[in-house]
């Protein structure tokens, strides 16, 4: 999809952030895309800063850490300048794995994927009886994505399942792509 904006929730140490960041230097480095960023999003981004700086020290050059709670309705105010029109974006959800806040991250960000490119909520897995591997693990993915998708908010993007191989992955339904433009039919 020519991704050039990854909108990363749940920054964590900032690992993936900066795998995110490499990716699309790469792809930059190939002619794919000419510009990009990585916007990741964490209500303590102190962890993720010290260590991307550690590794490097020029990381905002490309890594923009936005210290925020996914499940605030100015959210998509203090998003949105970030990412410029035409972007090629796609959103990845990790943070909480509670309904909440992939209902909030859906809420507040869906609108910033555009036609053909991924909204991916990671970790469903938690809601799959069978896979759970500890028992205190939260709940609430899948049901916060079905009833995104049952939304007017939701009704343009659809579950992309060819893409949980052999059928088996940790991001059961999570893998949404944008089929038309938000708010037809």
């Amino acid at each position: 999809t020519r991704v050039d904006h990854v909108i990363e929730v749940g920054t964590d140490a900032g690992g993936s952030a900066l795998w995110f960041r490499d990716r699309l230097r790469t792809l930059r480095a190939y002619g794919r895309i000419d510009g990009f960023r990585v916007i990741s999003i964490d209500i303590d981004q102190s962890e993720a800063n010290e260590n991307l700086k550690a590794v490097d020290p020029r990381y905002a050059d490309d890594i923009v850490l936005v210290e925020a709670d996914v499940c605030d309705p100015q959210l998509r105010q203090r998003i949105d300048p970030l990412v410029p029109p035409g972007a090629r974006s796609m959103v990845v959800e990790d943070s909480a794995h509670i309904f909440e806040t992939t209902m909030g991250a859906l809420r507040s960000l869906s609108h910033l994927v555009p036609v053909g490119s991924y909204f991916v909520v990671e970790d469903g897995v938690v809601d799959v009886d069978a896979l759970r591997a500890v028992d205190g693990w939260p709940r609430g993915v899948t049901p916060a994505i079905n009833a995104w998708l049952e939304s007017s908010e939701g009704q343009s993007f659809e579950p992309c399942r060819d893409l949980e191989c052999y059928g088996l992955t940790c991001h059961p339904q999570g893998f949404l792509r944008r089929g038309r433009p938000a708010g037809t039919s």
